[in-house]
Parts: structure tokens; sequence; C-alpha cells
């Protein structure tokens, strides 16, 4: 895709002093002053708005959004298999096209700032491989103004779902990013059997591995020790997250300390939604250990919750809230949870705000970003790898 040199004057990154930046090939040139342009170079000026890296949204399921759909009453819960059971049913019955929902969703989420998308992919006998063919038709489609991981995902269970292995095999020779897992106990009840098969996987396809773990106290620790274990023992530091870990909830003290030091020693990254009624990581203090923590969407208008509009700004508001951070050292480590720590978590060398990274970033009206935080503002100019590809929420980069 051609770009054109662009100039961003008078912003303030991160709520610093107002500058210009110089985009050339996609790329951060220069970030400081800037009397004059280029022949050729396209030129907004920011007005002084505060400048942000791009957001990442590190854990959603593009496939299997509603948006577009009429609306579907919410039937699930209260246990994890019983989401999982009527998301089965209901999908049967709406037969979403994933590509179709892949684009919905990733389309809002460009709009409202997000430059780079982590989505976890349904593998089952019901839909075979085809969520994964629609998610990578969409990836392919949208490439130059969002970036899209694809993690195998199998929803259903691994082991305890006959068939699922061979077509996560499929998956990953397809083109899948990523090898995922559910709770190898309380799914599969096998979580030796499933982490031998997810680590395989992973070595055979050399991929990184992402696993949902929303196992509670003791039963939840187990698989998170077990999982730092294969993590060194194969050599994986920096390559395996576990995403919401539940069991980093717990009310035990040590239970919890235990694990936030098995993460730490074993380079595992968590990933955390800020949920309001389930038990979740204390960010702050996961920080603080070493450990990488971001945050993402998760399911969005789906059969798990009625909820959601694509804003990771909103997340970052969301876990801010749900750590009780009030103070603009913790808005700010809430933000970082969707934009830096969330590059390192998902794998990222050339991410953020900096000369020779690439050009990702957003513009908003706001002082600061503890207050785009605590009241996210509209975004004024989404650019992608130095393209301008949404202004005051609207895409103007439309795929062709």
């Amino acid at each position: 895709m051609d770009r054109q040199d662009l100039l961003v004057r008078n912003v303030r990154p991160c709520g610093g002093e107002a500058c210009s930046i110089v985009v050339r090939a996609g790329r951060i040139a220069t970030i400081g002053p800037a009397d004059h342009e280029e022949p050729g170079t396209l030129a907004h000026d920011g007005g002084g708005a505060l400048l942000l890296p791009g957001l990442i949204d590190a854990h959603t399921h593009l496939d299997k959004s509603f948006l577009g759909y009429p609306w579907q009453p919410n039937g699930g819960g209260p246990r994890i298999i019983d989401f999982i059971e009527n998301e089965r049913r209901l999908k049967a019955r709406l037969g979403l096209d994933a590509a179709q929902q892949a684009e919905r969703q990733a389309l809002r989420s460009i709009a409202l700032g997000t430059t780079h998308i982590r989505s976890h992919v349904d593998v089952d006998p019901q839909v075979g491989v085809r969520s994964i063919e629609g998610v990578l038709a969409t990836r392919e489609k949208l490439a130059g103004i969002v970036d899209i991981q694809i993690v195998a995902f199998p929803q259903w269970g691994l082991l305890s779902c006959p068939g699922t292995a061979e077509l996560m095999e499929e998956a990953l020779r397809l083109g899948a990013d990523i090898v995922g897992g559910l709770d190898p106990a309380a799914i599969d009840r096998d979580p030796k059997g499933h982490l031998d098969l997810v680590f395989a996987l992973a070595e055979r396809f050399d991929r990184p591995i992402d696993i949902h773990l929303h196992e509670p106290d003791h039963l939840g620790a187990f698989d998170l020790r077990e999982v730092c274990m294969r993590t060194r023992a194969h050599g994986m530091q920096g390559r395996v997250m576990l995403s919401h870990a539940f069991s980093l909830g717990a009310d035990d003290p040590d239970l919890v300390a235990g694990q936030v030091e098995a993460l730490a020693s074993a380079g595992v990254a968590t990933m955390t939604t800020g949920p309001a009624g389930w038990p979740a990581p204390a960010v702050a203090d996961l920080h603080a250990a070493g450990v990488t923590i971001c945050s993402g969407n998760d399911g969005m208008r789906d059969a798990w919750q009625p909820f959601g509009d694509a804003d990771m700004l909103a997340r970052a508001n969301a876990v801010a809230q749900r750590n009780e951070f009030r103070r603009d050292e913790g808005l700010e480590l809430a933000l970082a949870t969707a934009t830096g720590l969330a590059a390192r978590a998902i794998g990222l060398s050339d991410y953020g705000l900096e000369v020779g990274a690439m050009a990702d970033f957003l513009l908003v009206e706001a002082e600061t970003v503890a207050e785009a935080v605590a009241a996210p503002p509209p975004r004024t100019l989404v650019v992608k790898a130095g393209r301008i590809v949404a202004r005051d929420g609207q895409i103007t980069a439309l795929p062709s």
C-alpha cells in the first residue's frame, strides 16, 4: 500500500510539550520542531491535542460478535461451561459469518484508535476451521489499516472434544499465529495432557501460546504454576500469556504471591479485562513484580455478554475502576495495559512514540493521559503505519 509522508503539527505526546511528528515510509522520522514541510507531505494541525500511541486490544473474539444482528437476549451462565453450551446453540442458530463479524468489529476498533488486535478464533468440530479462514480473510482485507494476530482457540475443549487437536494443527498450517488453550483441569480434566499438546504444537509450529485460564483459587493456581514450569522447560519465556487468570484474584494473599512469583520468574504475561463480576489480577502488584500485564475487550455483544463498544480507552477505564486507580499514575498504568505493556505482551518490537517506530498513533481532546482514561474523549485522528485511517470517529481508509 502506498504511503504519503505525513506531518502532524502541534501535538503533545502523552501530555508532554507541544511538538510536531514527521512520518516517512510509515515510520516516525522526527519528533520535535518542524517549521516547514517537504513537497508532497500531507500536513495536519493537531491543535494542541493529546497524542497517544495506537491502542492495542490484546484479547478479543472477532469471529463471534453479534454486531449487525438483531438484539439477542443473553442466556449464558452462571458457570463457564454454561456459557460455552449457550454459545454453541446460538452460533448454530444464527450461522455467524466470521469474516463479516470480524470486519464489523475491527472497523469499529480502528475508528476508536486501535491499531493492533489479538483475536481468539474458535476451532471446533461444529465450525471446523471456517472461522479461522474467515478472520484470515478479514486480516488480509484490512491489512494496512490494522494488524490482527489470530489465536487458534479450542473453545469447546482440546482433549474432551474429539477431533479438535487435528483441527488446531490445520488452523496453524493455514496461518493462525498463536496456539490457544482453555482451562486444562476444569474443561479438559487433564491438565498434563492438555499442556503436553499445547506446548507440543507451539514447539512444532514455532508459535507463541495464549491460554484462557478461568479456573479460580487453588485449581487455577495449580494450572498457572504448571504453565510457568512448562514455559521455563521449553525456553519460551516472553512467548506465553495467561488470559483472565482469575486465580490471581483469590482472597488468599499467600496463594496469590506464589503465583505472581511464578509468572515473573517464567516471563509469562497475563491479560485482564478488569471484569466487574469475576476475580481479577491486581494490576499494580503484578506490574511492580515485573509481570507483563495487558488488557483486552474480550467478547463484545456476543453470547457471553451484551456489553462492549470496541473502545480500548473505555477498557482502560474499566481496568482503572476495577483496580481502584484514582491517582494519575494509576490511570497511566491502566492505559499502559492497552499500549506499551500490551505491545510487550503480544510481541511487538517496533511500537511506541519514538523515532524509528511504526507510526501508529491517535489524537484525543484531553489535557493528560489520566484524563483520557478517566473520561474517554472522542478520537479526532487515527494513524496506522503513517496513514490516516480515521477522523472524528469515522473510517477514512476503507478496504477496497
